[in-house]
């Protein structure tokens, strides 16, 4: 590449990197400000196999091969009891279970979005823009910007490849930086020295700077915790290193975050104790837990959310696994919450109580759960409430 070229082409990267205005980059929140991290499992998971509803027979009996077994102290592989109905999936038992006996995890059946399409693009968008199924008016604009909009003094940041679709529409600048790739810098101090003077005297001098800068200063962080992390050890990409990473950013500059995980669509072969489902549940929960101790003190000022747009049929198919469904379980977890229970409306697991004969049906709608937690955590009016999720009826379940 010619070097004219070069410039080029690396000036629109800088332009196009995240930028941060100097007000939200230099802001230092209060250390003990309220932590929100939401996670989108982006798929479609099976929460069946990930909340267990051992005391159902219809659940043994719908899921001939993906079934786990009813708990058994004897039996490693046995669902772990979480209350009379409910059990975790073993996998999760030296990571998320820890958490539930310390009465830091809540789980939420019955859950879920208006949308009825069955459609993962429909349905992520309708639950990232925080609007009424029938009534969305701007297509453009996430339920997180909205929310990140009420409260100024709260940076916020995506750890995404591109802004996701909660956090668009809000008018701020609002940083956007994937930690799942090369964490080297993108430019040296040349490179960046020419970039920052070609903006110099403009009215992007500012933008140019900070996305420089940000850029810059994440790769460096990175790579000095990966160095020391590691021990002279081989990296390895997994859910938990991306955690322990936001992590820090989180706990010394971010107060609302956005991640999200994807390889959720078991539609073949899904498994239940091992296979593709358990890997990802394991890693997930490897993650939450690596999230968690890496915060520290931080963690009792943090709420994390695990959502997804819908659950999977109850029934498994042909293939061993599960197709497209509607209700599904969210997670919340944070050193305050009010966990150790399963929250929520809840109803008895038998043929009667799914809807259209195959799925859960949603009876704790995610606005309003979402707009009840939120409201709690940072005492949001109901004007302010009304401006992050339109028409909802913010429902407190007491999980903060």
């Amino acid at each position: 590449m010619k070097r004219r070229e070069f410039l080029l082409a690396a000036a629109t990267a800088a332009v196009a990197a995240p930028a941060l205005s100097f007000s939200g980059k230099l802001f230092a929140a209060p250390a003990n400000s309220p932590r929100f991290l939401l996670v989108f499992l982006r798929g479609g998971y099976d929460c069946n196999n990930l909340l267990v509803p051992y005391s159902s027979d219809f659940y043994y009996e719908s899921r001939p091969t993906l079934a786990i077994a009813k708990p058994d102290p004897y039996n490693a592989n046995s669902a772990i009891g979480l209350d009379g109905n409910w059990g975790l999936n073993p996998v999760l038992r030296d990571s998320i279970y820890p958490l539930w006996q310390k009465r830091q995890v809540a789980f939420v059946p019955f859950a879920g979005t208006d949308d009825m399409s069955r459609s993962h693009f429909e349905t992520q968008d309708n639950i990232e823009s925080g609007e009424p199924t029938e009534q969305r008016s701007n297509f453009r604009s996430g339920f997180m910007a909205r929310l990140s909009g009420q409260m100024s003094a709260v940076p916020s940041i995506a750890f995404t490849d591109a802004l996701p679709l909660s956090f668009q529409g809000s008018g701020r600048d609002i940083p956007n930086i994937s930690l799942r790739g090369n964490t080297k810098p993108v430019y040296d101090e040349r490179q960046a020295g020419i970039l920052a003077g070609m903006y110099r005297d403009t009215n992007l001098a500012s933008a140019a700077a900070d996305g420089l800068e940000l850029r810059q200063t994440v790769s460096k962080e990175l790579q000095d915790e990966m160095m020391k992390a590691n021990r002279g050890a081989p990296n390895a990409k997994s859910f938990a290193d991306e955690t322990q990473r936001i992590a820090t950013m989180m706990r010394d500059q971010y107060r609302l975050g956005f991640v999200d995980v994807g390889g959720w669509d078991t539609h073949v072969n899904q498994g239940n104790v091992t296979g593709q489902l358990a890997n990802n549940l394991s890693n997930l929960g490897k993650g939450i837990a690596a999230y968690a101790d890496a915060l520290g003190d931080e963690w009792n000022n943090t709420v994390v959310v695990v959502v997804s747009e819908f659950g999977r049929t109850f029934r498994e198919n042909g293939n061993k696994g599960t197709d497209h469904g509607h209700g599904t379980v969210y997670w919340v977890l944070g050193g305050k919450v009010n966990g150790g229970r399963i929250a929520g409306q809840q109803v008895a697991v038998n043929p009667q109580s799914l809807l259209q004969n195959r799925d859960y049906p949603v009876l704790n709608n995610y606005r309003d759960v979402l707009g009840g937690l939120l409201g709690r955590m940072w005492g949001l009016s109901g004007s302010q409430l009304q401006s992050v999720f339109p028409g909802a009826h913010p429902r407190d379940l007491q999980l903060v």
